[in-house]
Formats: C-alpha cells, structure tokens, sequence
C-alpha cells in the first residue's frame, strides 16, 4: 500500500524556478498530491508553505494570512513590470533626500489603502490574465483593492536603493509599492529584489532549501494536526466525531458556546476531523477531513 503523507513542507524558495515548478518538483519527489499557498514571484525568494496530500485542501486558510518581506526599492528607474525582470520605460534623477522624509513617505502607506494591481500579475480582468494583455503592451484600467499594510520599517538605505521590512495583509503587491513609491518621490523606481520571510506562523528558520528536499522532506514535514495552530481547537466525544465526519452539526452544551472564533480545528482521539463554526450552540463543519480526501 503506498504510504499517505498529510501536512506542510516550508520551502526556502531559490530565485529562478516559478511556484509552480517548485510544486511539481515536491510532487515528483514525494509521490503525492501537492498544493501551494500563494506563490512567489520566480525572482523572489523565501518563505513558501507547500501543502501535501490532504492539507491541501486547507490551503486557502494559509493564503488568507499576513505576510513579511525584506525588499530592496530602486530609485530612479521604472519599469513595466514594477520590478528588475522588467522592460525599463522611465529613468530620471533622484532627488536627495533626509531619512525623516524617507519615513515621511513610507507612512502613506501604512493602515488600509487601496491598491492597484500591477499589469503583470495573475488577476483576472474579463475572462483573462492581466499579464497576457501586458504582454501585448497593453494597459488595462484596473479597480483599486484594499489591502492592509501593518508596518514598513526602512532597514537601511543608499542615495539610490532603499531596503525595507514590510508586514502586510494577503494580497499585497510589494511592487505596487516600490512603483507607488516612486511616483510619491517623483524620480520612479522598481522592486530589485524581495525575500518573503514570513507566512503567518512559518518562518525562514522552519524551511528547508530545495536541494536538500531528496533527503530530507520526510523530517521537515509538518504533521496536518499542527496546521491552523493559531484557531482555537475542540476534542469531539466519539458520537460528534462521527456526526461531523458525515457532514453534520452538533449542539454543544452551554458551556461549549464561548467558542466564537471560526473556523475551529475539531479533533477526535489526536486526529484532525474538520474545521468547523458556531452558530449561537451549534457547531457546524466547514471542511471534512475524511481519510481518503
């Protein structure tokens, strides 16, 4: 019988390879069912959760979390794709300026703003890619959408380069930022490098390189029933474990009701059953982790 592996592998992601490519190369190796969280840009580098067998299918609760990135902003020159893989379209002089302005600027982007997405990105404008029609050399009008930026701390900085710390929301184009950036000085600039460092709770010190998947994945993978630490968790009585892995909602007693939170990891006997969410006493499931997902 071929042996199920179900959990997260944390990649340190070299610059070259696409997301993609580096979840087929886990699929390849590990012989299962792979899945990613949110991709990288092929130049960025970092932290890049991949999630196994039936972990995948609780993916899109990794991708909806914060994340944090050391990034280098070059001044002075702009480009179409918002960073350094991109066709240079504008150079102009860079204005000398203080730290305390450097800072200046950076607060305007820090809270909620609105932000627009770059033509060479992945979302979808009538049935297609934006990077398609970039491409093509054409600009598409794109909606603002809201996002979160929760600090951006200026780590060091040269007359041209700028290299920041940057914790934000999902969703969040580092590059809008740089080219944002650059329009708010009034010289241009682009995204030189980016390094994601971290995912919600995984960290750069969790991952494993690439070259060393062969060897050593089996000892870095994360178990399923330590994915979404962060919810609060509830061990089902043998009957509400067999309820809610067919589907079904349970009434907790009253004192079961100040789980508020959702989703809510649901266990029975050290396994994970399902992610659940309370309506007033009752628990209804969400996700079913069934064996054979």
């Amino acid at each position: 019988m071929t042996q199920v592996f179900d959990g997260i592998l944390v990649l340190d992601k070299p610059a070259g390879p696409t997301s993609h490519d580096i979840v087929a190369r886990v699929r390849r190796i590990t012989g299962t069912k792979v899945g990613h969280t949110g991709t990288l840009d092929p130049a960025a580098t970092g932290v890049l959760p991949l999630v196994l067998g039936r972990a995948t299918r609780l993916s899109r609760f990794i991708q909806a979390v914060d994340k944090e990135y050391v990034a280098a902003i070059r001044l002075g020159i702009e480009t179409d794709s918002y960073d350094a893989e991109g066709r240079v379209v504008d150079r102009r002089p860079v204005p000398r300026f203080s730290e305390a302005e450097i800072n200046a600027w950076l607060r305007t982007f820090v809270g909620e703003i609105d932000q627009i997405p770059p033509m060479f990105s992945a979302v979808k404008l009538g049935g297609e890619r934006l990077y398609k029609a970039a491409r093509r050399q054409e600009t598409v009008e794109r909606s603002p959408r809201r996002i979160t930026v929760f600090a951006i701390d200026l780590n060091d900085w040269e007359p041209e380069i700028l290299k920041l710390r940057i914790h934000c929301s999902s969703g969040t184009y580092i590059r809008s930022i740089a080219h944002d950036l650059g329009a708010l000085i009034g010289c241009g600039a682009h995204l030189e490098s980016l390094r994601r460092t971290r995912t919600g709770e995984f960290t750069l010190e969790q991952s494993v390189q690439v070259e060393e998947l062969e060897a050593h994945w089996r000892d870095r993978l994360i178990p399923l029933e330590q994915m979404l630490s962060e919810f609060p968790t509830l061990d089902l009585s043998p009957t509400d474990a067999k309820r809610v892995r067919h589907g079904n909602s349970i009434t907790l007693p009253t004192e079961g009701t100040t789980l508020s939170a959702t989703p809510i990891r649901l266990f029975h006997r050290g396994q994970f059953v399902a992610l659940g969410e309370m309506r007033q006493e009752v628990l209804t499931p969400i996700l079913v982790l069934r064996p054979n997902d």
